[in-house]
């Protein structure tokens, strides 16, 4: 029985070490050379600072910012730890809402989203994303066509001109990986940073 058991047990210790150590350990290391901004959370700097990642999204709210999708993601309520509240881009909790479109509450939600966009730029068809959350709702990126739909309201807080603003958003758009992979996309971090330098905020 012995004779059994041994090998079974080093096989174990030895698919242990090398799958569990050795392996993960290996792609670190390798990743560090390779893509050592991408290993270390693709995380974004300003001034010296870290103020983020191109992996997460920001829950930007300031009229003078382009804002991401929205995110059903919550937190714990501090008066009551048996119950949730919601927390725009929680890192700690990535989740969609699991609402279906019988969801009241979501219909409810994407409606209100909807009057208010319009409201804001009555001459453009909403795009989807403005109005629907993904799945981990952290997601950093939204549409050129998100973006292009905010461009009036940024452009009139910020007292620039639409054409201005419009092109920011060219500049920044993201094309498909290898020409074929993913959609063309805007990071929202990255254009606020942009907006940031075109007029002079620190």
């Amino acid at each position: 029985m012995l004779k059994q058991i041994r090998p079974a047990f080093m096989m174990i210790v030895a698919m242990t070490i090398i799958t569990g150590l050795i392996y993960p350990l290996g792609m670190t290391g390798i990743a560090q050379i390779l893509f050592p901004h991408q290993a270390q959370g693709s995380l974004v700097s300003k001034d010296g600072k870290v103020i983020g990642s191109d992996l997460i999204g920001q829950n930007f709210a300031d009229e003078k910012y382009f804002h991401g999708r929205p995110s059903a993601t919550t937190d714990t309520d501090p008066g009551d730890a048996t119950k949730s509240v919601p927390a725009p881009y929680n890192a700690a909790n990535s989740a969609g809402s699991n609402a279906g479109p019988t969801s009241k509450a979501l219909v409810d939600r994407v409606i209100q989203d909807a009057e208010k966009l319009k409201a804001e730029n009555p001459s453009l068809p909403i795009p989807v994303d403005l109005v629907t959350t993904s799945a981990s709702g952290l997601d950093p990126d939204i549409t050129p066509a998100g973006a292009f739909f905010q461009v009036p309201r940024v452009a009139k807080a910020r007292g620039l001109p639409e054409d201005r603003v419009r092109q920011l958003v060219k500049d920044s758009i993201q094309d498909r990986l290898l020409g074929i992979i993913g959609e063309p996309h805007v990071n929202v971090l990255r254009l606020n940073l942009a907006l940031d330098t075109l007029t002079g905020v620190k």
